[in-house]
């Protein structure tokens, strides 16, 4: 009797399976019922690099992390216009090494991977500064030719890191140096992909440097708008470092299939409007696997809000989605109470979260180190384990 039901069962079920793989493509049969990977992660930045140095200190620090149900790290190695481990690519642009060594002489990312890999967790790098560079550093000072400025000639505006430099991510010779960087880390370690921040963008009054403008008046015969926020001029630039991100993309994957291409940006309105970072479209295009959007309000009210934009859920419909939460600064502690109320609006929208920084998860604080683990613990009592993008679910 149960063969009886099976067959025209079956028979029913194969044209539907041939139509979902017709619509979805390769892939979709082998990956539509594995669940859906939550991220649960913390980036490491250049205020870790204490932790990061001691061996001893890094393994307390994965083994805590693995204890609480974590599982991704987001350790920085592209910072003020330094790599922060060996690179060769920095050494032929005239970047003279930067590295912080371990205290015991080790590779910090190369020791990081190794005892997170051992805990089951994912190490993805994150290319922090992006195009953005110090106007002082080795980088902008030995290649004026790859900066870009505004329309009254001016390179330089201030944001959260100080004032800065814009390398031109339409030139080629930049286009080259960022994706060598990206593969030697590819070449060199075995992480699990790379995160590009919301600085792998351009402000939106720049893009007035010889180059680009004559590219601009070569592809459309047209000098470019004299207002930065022109909707034409602002897609075709946009359009530009699109199309630079899907190729690099493309070459990640050639080079480790299945890496992660995460992205950390801002709220998407801002993102395009105001650094032509159009991170929906590259969502759409397939050229991220990931998205952890930085939502760091101080109210829940503004948290909530940003979290239930449309944009963030069409993402979490086909690939995995977070939302940055800030768990403090150096003098500026954040309460498990808020911490936690906003894990829980993510969560409610089905998406997951990391945590800026990991400083700040306990060690600067306002309540006592037990505590704030156990606060961690009540909101991940189980593990989420996760996969690389060849096996993230598409729905």
């Amino acid at each position: 009797m149960v063969m009886l039901r099976l067959k025209p069962l079956s028979f029913f079920f194969l044209p539907l399976l041939l139509i979902l793989f017709l619509q979805g493509g390769p892939g979709t049969i082998a990956t539509a019922q594995l669940p859906r990977q939550e991220i649960r992660g913390v980036w490491l930045t250049s205020n870790d690099t204490n932790v990061l140095r001691d061996r001893l200190q890094v393994q307390q620090a994965v083994n805590q992390l693995a204890r609480l149900n974590f599982n991704t790290l987001y350790p920085v190695v592209w910072n003020s216009g330094y790599t922060l481990y060996p690179s060769a690519v920095a050494q032929r642009a005239g970047i003279q090494p930067f590295v912080f060594r371990g205290n015991q002489g080790q590779d910090i990312l190369a020791d990081l991977i190794r005892q997170a890999h051992s805990q089951g967790l994912l190490v993805i790098p994150w290319f922090e500064f992006g195009f953005m560079a110090p106007p002082t550093s080795e980088l902008a000072v030995l290649h004026p030719d790859w900066l870009t400025q505004q329309r009254n000639g001016q390179q330089t505006s201030v944001t959260a890191a100080g004032e800065v430099v814009w390398l031109n991510p339409i030139h080629p010779e930049v286009q080259q140096f960022i994706t060598d960087l990206v593969m030697e880390l590819f070449t060199q370690y075995d992480i699990d992909g790379i995160q590009f921040d919301d600085h792998t963008s351009l402000p939106s009054e720049f893009g007035y440097d010889p180059f680009t403008v004559a590219l601009y008046k070569q592809e459309t015969k047209k000098d470019p708008h004299p207002d930065f926020q022109n909707p034409t001029w602002r897609q075709w630039r946009a359009d530009k470092i699109t199309a630079f991100m899907a190729q690099l993309s493309q070459a990640i994957k050639a080079r480790k299939p299945g890496a992660i291409v995460s992205l950390s940006p801002v709220s998407y309105d801002y993102a395009f409007k105001a650094q032509m970072q159009d991170w929906l479209n590259w969502m759409r295009l397939q050229i991220i696997d990931e998205l952890v959007v930085q939502v760091y309000k101080t109210d829940l009210y503004g948290f909530t809000e940003k979290i239930s934009r449309p944009e963030l859920q069409e993402a979490a419909q086909r690939i995995p989605v977070g939302v940055g939460v800030l768990t403090g600064l150096r003098n500026k502690p954040i309460g498990m109470e808020l911490i936690q109320a906003k894990v829980r609006a993510a969560r409610a929208q089905g998406l997951g979260v990391s945590f800026f920084y990991y400083e700040t998860l306990w060690d600067s604080s306002l309540e006592p180190l037990v505590d704030r683990q156990a606060g961690f613990q009540a909101l991940f009592p189980t593990p989420a384990p996760r996969s690389l993008a060849s096996s993230v679910p598409l729905n």
